[in-house]
């Protein structure tokens, strides 16, 4: 492990070659919403759908959900039938589904259609986890949150910068020593780079621009 300022110096570096290196790849579906529509309701539901989804299936059936519903009111009288056959195939179509509704219905019944900008209340919806939360707050709101996914967590450990043994726990981590200024890309960042480089199995080592200060923490076979 890293003392607090060499590993300050150590995300500055990362962060810089990932900045460089994002602009190669294709920029991550919800990132993409949430640049595009500044909705924080879209980029709520756009989460929820690529749940254990690849990118351009849950691209196709957030477009197909919004050409038909675009608030929650409207969300509700859609259905969760409707919803169902516009979402499909994204994993988990049925359930999520009815999670959309259920959220929606709280959406108008208590917040006036109008999605929280808390942590903490946000966790209190069905389905929507801290992973779904920190990607609102960020992507939705434009405010500091640490959104860690398989990928983030990962390569965080792979690069040797932390030792957690899940999800949650590198959230809490990172919160400790990621510098604030990268909470938000961060997630985009690593997102992109695990899709296209450092892949679960057999990374792409050879060609790995961080290579050089990355520790391969627990890889076993690379490219």
């Amino acid at each position: 492990m890293k003392s607090a300022g060499k590993t300050g110096l150590f995300f500055d570096k990362l962060v810089s070659i990932l900045k460089k290196e994002y602009t190669r790849f294709r920029e991550p579906i919800v990132t993409l919403i949430g640049r595009r529509e500044h909705s924080p309701f879209k980029v709520l539901i756009s989460t929820i759908l690529s749940l254990r989804t690849k990118d351009d299936t849950t691209a196709q059936a957030t477009e197909r959900l919004f050409r038909l519903a675009k608030t929650p009111q409207s969300m509700t009288e859609l259905g969760v039938k409707r919803i169902t056959e516009a979402i499909y195939p994204v994993g988990f179509y049925k359930v999520k589904a009815a999670t959309i509704v259920d959220i929606c219905n709280r959406l108008v019944r208590e917040f006036k259609s109008k999605v929280p900008s808390s942590l903490e209340t946000l966790l209190t919806f069905k389905g929507v986890g801290r992973k779904t939360a920190n990607l609102v707050l960020t992507r939705g709101f434009n405010q500091p949150g640490i959104c860690v996914d398989v990928h983030v967590h990962r390569i965080s450990n792979r690069l040797g910068v932390l030792k957690t043994k899940d999800p949650t726990e590198t959230e809490m981590r990172l919160r400790e020593i990621l510098p604030v200024k990268y909470w938000i890309i961060y997630n985009d960042l690593l997102v992109a780079y695990g899709q296209n480089v450092c892949r679960p199995l057999s990374p792409l080592c050879s060609t790995c621009r961080v290579y050089s200060f990355c520790q391969r923490v627990g890889v076993e076979r690379s490219r």
